[in-house]
């Protein structure tokens, strides 16, 4: 799969995390793809290029409509997630993609809009990113092992906590299932 920004993307040519793209497939054809703190859109644009119907939320007004994918395709809600209600109370997604963003008390709501077969892709900064740059508070890092914690109910497919180059960083990262499989059912998940 190209790794290219479409022409028609705003955010020039920021391809979606290696992260993201390793594990897209993981969301079954077609299913709704949840963007938390979506920015400009890049995975919006990698998912949409995969033909995903799509929800996105950020804060910003200019960063969700500086976004051009078709309304058709696209359900885009501007909404303080840290400080108002969850916008998408009630509703499940097929995934939920969160990269380079941490807000501890929003992550049950994140699980419960995980639909049965939903897949997490989620990725940010962990600690030890102190000592490279920012964001350098606890806050925002995670602490070892804390996505694993988090994803203790559902099917752990990959899982990285550790050291990144270019930009340098730490980084904990996780894709994991909620299944659906009956007992005696082992799934496969394409590595």
């Amino acid at each position: 799969m190209s790794t290219s920004a479409s022409p028609l993307s705003p955010h020039g040519s920021e391809p979606a995390s290696d992260w993201v793209q390793r594990w897209s497939h993981l969301v079954r054809p077609g299913g709704t793809v949840l963007d938390v703190a979506c920015g400009q859109g890049r995975h919006a644009w990698w998912f949409y290029k995969l033909k995903h119907p799509l929800a996105l939320v950020d804060k910003a007004q200019a960063a969700i409509d500086s976004i051009a994918i078709p309304a058709d395709a696209c359900e885009k809600v501007v909404a303080d997630i840290e400080a108002g209600p969850w916008p998408f109370a009630g509703r499940q997604f097929d995934a939920v993609v969160v990269t380079n963003y941490l807000w501890r008390p929003l992550l049950p709501a994140l699980l419960d809009s995980l639909a049965p077969g939903g897949v997490l892709i989620y990725e940010t900064f962990a600690q030890g990113n102190e000592t490279v740059g920012k964001p350098s508070r606890p806050d925002f890092l995670l602490r070892p092992g804390e996505l694993l914690k988090v994803c203790q109910g559902l099917r752990v497919v990959a899982f990285e906590d550790g050291f990144r180059d270019a930009p340098t960083r730490f980084v904990q990262r996780i894709a994991a299932v909620r299944e659906t499989s009956p007992v005696g059912h082992v799934p496969r998940y394409r590595l």
